[in-house]
């Protein structure tokens, strides 16, 4: 069978993306870049931004890396200005900082009743507060240029919590909630030209999962690497590409009625109850 991929020609668009340094986001920015975006890879970790963007620079894209902590905003008002002044007003939002964090997660060694409420904190903060703030301050951007499109980033953890991973599965579910409640908000209060959905991944290796799936000596995968490839009926972790299509259909004028959702891309995995 040929390769059908989906092509969009988003010329004039800008893209900023949270996390963008990621693997996941990371993906999704080079998506964006070939489709003729000029993109803004916004991560803590300068480095990582960096190198990311000079990649899609030497690509032929246009790209600027910009520092900043999702959850100050001073730093993203800042970078809203950086955004202007570089590459202008941004027109696309990606929310995909986030992540989970071994202290917040329970274990052999770790119970639920012991778990630090400044990890849970941590990784609740990053999720969900580090969405709600990149939205308002690139979301009023978006309301005075007069049109845009958000997405954030949930995740499984928001259909279903999984097991072990309290905090990161509240934080997805809150994202969730929140991106039908901006939906809501933008259309009612300000402009029915900015669209707002969300994209759960299933299972994909990420920096922040790879400890929970595969054995760090081995390599091979652990029993909950082997019980999700085991619940997932296409019997693989996803590879970030697998994201590109259904990110442009969302930013795409064949999705403009598509609004306040949130698209799985997990290979079955939600449509699976096991027998």
């Amino acid at each position: 069978m040929s390769e059908k991929k989906l092509e969009l020609d988003l010329s004039g668009e800008v893209a900023v993306i949270t996390g963008g340094g990621g693997v996941l986001c990371g993906a999704m920015a080079k998506s964006l870049s070939q489709s003729g975006a000029d993109v803004a890879i916004l991560d803590i970790d300068e480095s990582a931004a960096e190198n990311l963007s000079k990649e899609l620079r030497s690509d032929g894209g246009n790209s600027v890396a910009v520092s900043a902590n999702v959850l100050d905003r001073d730093e993203l008002e800042h970078a809203l200005t950086l955004v202007k002044e570089t590459l202008g007003i941004p027109t696309i939002l990606i929310n995909g900082a986030g992540g989970n964090k071994a202290e917040a997660t329970t274990g052999p060694d770790t119970e639920f009743f012991d778990l630090p409420a400044d990890a849970a904190r941590w990784v609740f903060d990053l999720n969900f507060i580090g969405t709600f703030l990149p939205s308002q301050v690139f979301g009023r951007a978006m309301v005075e240029n007069g049109g845009g499109s958000i997405i954030n980033i949930s995740s499984m953890n928001a259909f279903k919590p999984l097991t072990k991973i309290p905090a990161y599965s509240a934080a997805k579910a809150a994202i969730s909630n929140f991106t039908q409640w901006l939906a809501v908000h933008m259309s009612q209060n300000y402009d029915n030209k900015i669209r707002v959905n969300a994209i759960a991944p299933g299972f994909f290796l990420t920096h922040q999962n790879r400890f929970l799936l595969l054995d760090e000596k081995t390599g091979e995968m652990t029993s909950r690497g082997a019980t999700i490839i085991n619940q997932t009926p296409q019997a693989r972790f996803g590879d970030p590409e697998d994201l590109e299509g259904t990110l442009l259909w969302l930013l795409s004028d064949s999705a403009s009625f598509v609004h306040g959702i949130v698209v799985p891309v997990d290979g079955g995995f939600s449509a699976y109850g096991g027998v």
